[in-house]
C-alpha cells in the first residue's frame, strides 16, 4: 500500500495540489498514454480503448473518472506579534477534532508547528470554559520559533495541512486525506488490472478545489466531454455508536458503493441499474448509498454544458473529515474489482449525444 501512503500523507490544500500531482505523474510513466494539465490544475490522465474496442467502430466511447485530490486545509492568514499564525479554514473541519494537532506549513521550507486554539489548560479553566468548543479564528500555529524568523519563513497565503501518518489497524487502513486520495488509489490500480482490455477511452482526472465548491470538475468534464462521467469519492460510514442504523449511510466492510444521490446530483438510473447488475454477476460485494448531506465533484460534471450522464461509485469510509478515516481493505478491493469489471464491457445503455463539432 505505498501507493496510499504516498497519496494520504502528502499535504494538498485546495489550490496547491501540486505535490499529489507530482506523485501521479511519477505513477502515470508507462500506464497512461498522455499526461497534461489543464488551466484549471486538473491533472488529465488518458489511456486509449483497447485494440478490440476500437475495432467495433473507429471510435471508442469515453469515460471520465474524477478523483479530488485537494484535503481540507488551512491558509495563514496573518501573523501576530509573538510569531504565532492566524488560520483561514479551507474547507469543512469539525473544530472539535481540532485539538493539540501537528501540522505542517509550506512555508519557505517545510516547517512542523503545533495546532491549538487560545484557552486555557484543562488545569486552570472552569467548568464552563471546558465545554466551549473554540470557534475557527480561535486556533492558532506555535511554530516556536522567534516573530523575525516566523517573518522571514512564512507569508500570508501559506498553506497548512495536517500532519498524520497512515497506519494498518485490523482490516482498514487510517489516516488523513482518505478523503479523496483513497479515489485515485482505486482508479489507478483498476486501470492496471483492465490492461489493454479497455472497452472505453480513459480518462482520469485528478481533481482540484473540490472541497471549496467542486471547482475543478465541471472545466475538466468540458474539456474532455465524455460519454459517461463517473465521479469517484468516499462516503459516510457512520455504523457507529451514536448513530442510527438508518442514518449510518452505509457500512464499513460492506462493499463498495453505488451512489443513489447526495445534495449534488442524483445518479443516472441507468448507470445505476448497469452498475448493480454487474456487482450481481461478478458477485462483488456492493451496498446503494442515499446521503443527504454533501456532495461530490458527480454535482459539477452533471451540471457542466448541455450536461452528462452521471454516476458516483463511493468507498465506505469512518469518521470523514478527520485525520483518523479509516477505509476497509474489503471495500477498496470491490471497488477496484467493479470498476475493471466495468471498463471490459462493450457499453450496454445509450451513449451520451455528442455535441456538434
Amino acid at each position: 500500500m505505498e501507493l496510499l501512503k504516498a497519496l494520504s500523507e502528502a499535504p494538498g490544500a485546495p489550490g496547491r495540489e501540486e505535490r499529489i500531482k507530482e506523485i501521479i505523474r511519477r505513477l502515470a510513466r508507462g500506464l497512461f498514454d498522455q499526461v497534461r494539465e489543464d488551466a484549471m490544475g486538473n491533472l488529465i490522465c488518458f489511456k486509449a480503448a483497447g485494440p478490440s474496442a476500437r475495432r467495433r467502430g473507429g471510435k471508442a466511447p469515453k469515460v471520465m473518472f474524477a478523483c479530488h485530490i485537494d484535503e481540507i486545509a488551512f491558509y495563514v492568514k496573518a501573523i501576530d506579534k509573538e510569531g504565532r499564525l492566524r488560520l483561514t479554514n479551507v474547507g469543512g473541519f469539525d473544530n472539535r477534532n481540532l485539538f493539540a494537532r501537528r501540522v505542517l506549513v509550506q512555508g519557505r521550507r517545510d516547517l512542523l508547528g503545533v495546532l491549538n486554539p487560545a484557552a486555557k489548560p484543562i488545569h486552570i479553566a472552569t467548568e464552563e470554559e471546558k465545554k466551549k468548543i473554540p470557534q475557527m479564528h480561535e486556533f492558532f500555529v506555535d511554530l516556536f520559533l522567534p516573530k523575525k524568523e516566523v517573518a522571514r519563513l512564512v507569508r500570508v497565503g501559506d498553506p497548512v495541512t495536517l500532519v498524520q501518518p497512515l497506519e494498518k489497524i485490523g482490516e482498514v487502513y487510517t489516516g488523513k486525506a482518505m478523503d479523496n486520495r483513497v479515489a485515485s488509489w482505486v482508479v489507478i490500480n483498476a486501470v492496471r488490472k483492465v490492461g489493454a482490455a479497455s472497452a472505453y477511452d480513459i480518462y482520469y482526472v485528478a481533481t482540484v478545489q473540490e472541497e471549496v465548491g467542486l471547482r475543478g470538475a465541471g472545466p475538466g468534464t468540458w474539456g474532455i466531454d465524455p460519454d459517461v462521467a463517473v465521479a469517484l469519492d468516499v462516503t459516510l460510514a457512520c455504523d457507529t455508536p451514536g448513530v442510527s442504523e438508518e442514518e449510518s449511510i452505509s457500512k464499513l466492510g460492506g462493499g463498495v458503493a453505488i451512489k443513489i444521490m447526495d445534495r449534488g446530483s442524483i445518479s443516472d438510473r441507468a448507470l445505476v441499474d448497469e452498475f448493480v447488475a454487474l456487482a450481481e454477476k461478478k458477485r462483488i460485494p456492493y451496498q446503494l448509498e442515499v446521503l443527504t448531506g454533501g456532495a461530490t465533484d458527480a454535482g459539477a460534471m452533471q451540471r457542466t454544458g448541455r450536461g452528462y450522464r452521471t454516476i458516483t461509485i463511493s468507498v465506505p469510509t469512518r469518521y470523514i473529515h478527520t485525520i483518523t478515516e479509516s477505509v476497509h481493505e474489503k471495500d477498496l478491493k470491490a471497488a477496484v474489482d467493479l470498476l475493471a469489471a466495468w471498463l471490459r464491457r462493450p457499453p450496454t445503455t445509450s451513449p451520451q449525444r455528442r455535441r456538434d463539432r
